[in-house]
């Protein structure tokens, strides 16, 4: 006797309408944009991504800055060698096993003094702002405020646990508090819950523009006043390029106003894919005890990552008690190369677009940072971008990506951290050719 066979069926299709809305959110959908292009036009001049330099990497690094956490390990902490062995095999605290180290490069490169315990260590400044919205969120009303243009990563994450962004104004000084205090009240009387503000106060992700220290000062006044979280985000902070950096929020912050966001993607290494956040508000449990919020939010992140790989903290960890916990020490070389390569891009486009000849081209002077932005007379999107690859060679960003509605349709950013003084000759004259072609 024969079986019949089954019926022949074509693979399994899911409808996108079914899934998580969040899937059909263009924010979710820019980092493959991106680098679907720069992967079509790999010999574009890209000032496209906000990638660190590579020029100081050596694969011999990993194996020092291990080699030195294991010493650190045995030598500092007095750990037997199965412990030792143990700490970088095994799984370790959710937490994560190198926060002592890190909270004392906080405090010698910020001022930060922050309780070990506060910190909790991710897989990237990602899934720190992830966890922080996923235990925010407790149910509809609940919305977060972000400075626009907003980093896509926020915006992402917030879609992701169904939580409303509210735009707020940004300002020559970083933030518009007028429109922060209105879009509060405008949130309040439509039912909503404002929980936190979003803002990268030093050199921000993608405009490049930092708050004033009076500006600082006010917005912690507000929100101390308004009982609203701050969330600062600092990976770039340490790339000054003016010689006079100026207080982190946190520092500055006297009333546990502020859960600070931090990453060593753009000063340890991108590929140890290792954030942070410091989390030490006072949290009210059901039975009466207070704790944490970073133990609220390795609650969350125990149900997502378990854990953030003990090697790749290891390896960050080594490069901090290698250059005495400052990253400031640690970057030295890379801060010259991003302060050259600055002068270089705003001298550069000074050259091809002088004051009263051609087209109107005018860009913004950012103090430090990876980006400034460029406001061009024409439509800078998608479709352009990919013409500017094919036919121009040359890649950025188009800042519609930041923006909700159509505000920033003639602004493009560009990043000038991961290229090289030749390649920002070569792109900027690429750019200037594009942008007499669309002008006209």
């Amino acid at each position: 006797m024969t079986a019949t066979p089954p019926p022949e069926t074509g693979p399994v299709e899911l409808d996108v309408a079914g899934l998580h809305t969040s899937l059909r959110d263009p924010a979710l959908e820019s980092m493959d944009f991106f680098n679907e292009i720069a992967g079509r036009y790999p010999d574009a001049v890209s000032f496209a991504p906000g990638r660190p330099y590579e020029g100081f990497f050596e694969v011999e690094q990993v194996h020092t800055y291990l080699r030195r956490y294991e010493r650190y390990l045995a030598d500092e902490r007095r750990l037997p060698p199965d412990e030792v062995r143990r700490a970088l095999f095994q799984y370790g605290r959710t937490k994560g096993i190198v926060h002592e180290v890190v909270a004392r490069c906080l405090e010698v490169d910020e001022g930060i003094h922050a309780d070990p315990e506060a910190l909790v260590l991710t897989v990237g400044c990602q899934e720190a702002m992830y966890l922080v919205l996923r235990a925010l969120r407790a149910d509809a009303r609940d919305a977060v405020l972000a400075v626009a243009p907003a980093y896509v990563g926020l915006v992402g994450a917030a879609r992701l646990v169904d939580m409303e962004v509210l735009p707020v104004a940004s300002a020559p000084n970083g933030v518009d508090l007028d429109d922060l205090t209105a879009a509060l009240s405008r949130a309040r009387r439509a039912g909503l819950r404002p929980r936190a503000c979003y803002l990268v106060p030093d050199f921000s992700n993608p405009t490049g523009v930092s708050l004033d220290l009076p500006t600082r000062r006010a917005l912690l006044e507000l929100a101390a006043r308004e009982g609203l979280l701050i969330l600062e985000d600092n990976p770039y902070g340490v790339f000054d390029a003016t010689g006079e950096r100026l207080p982190t929020l946190k520092s500055l912050d006297t009333t546990g106003q502020v859960v600070y966001l931090g990453s060593f993607a753009k000063t340890g290494f991108p590929g140890a894919r290792l954030g942070f956040a410091v989390a030490d508000q006072r949290v009210r449990t059901a039975d009466g005890r207070t704790g944490l919020f970073a133990d609220e939010l390795s609650k969350v992140k125990s149900m997502v990552t378990v854990n953030t790989p003990a090697l790749s903290q290891a390896v960050i960890a080594g490069k901090l008690l290698e250059h005495g916990y400052s990253l400031e020490k640690a970057n030295r070389r890379e801060i010259e190369v991003y302060r050259d390569n600055l002068r270089r891009m705003l001298d550069g486009l000074a050259r091809r677009f002088p004051a009263g000849s051609g087209p109107r081209v005018a860009w913004n002077t950012p103090g430090g940072g990876f980006f400034l932005v460029v406001t061009v007379p024409f439509r800078g999107d998608d479709a352009l971008l990919e013409h500017s690859a094919r036919e121009h060679g040359v890649l950025w960003t188009p800042m519609r990506h930041f923006y909700e509605g159509e505000s920033a349709a003639d602004r493009i950013r560009l990043s000038f951290s991961q290229v090289t003084p030749e390649q920002i000759e070569l792109g900027l004259d690429r750019l200037a050719a594009l942008i007499r072609e669309q002008a006209g």
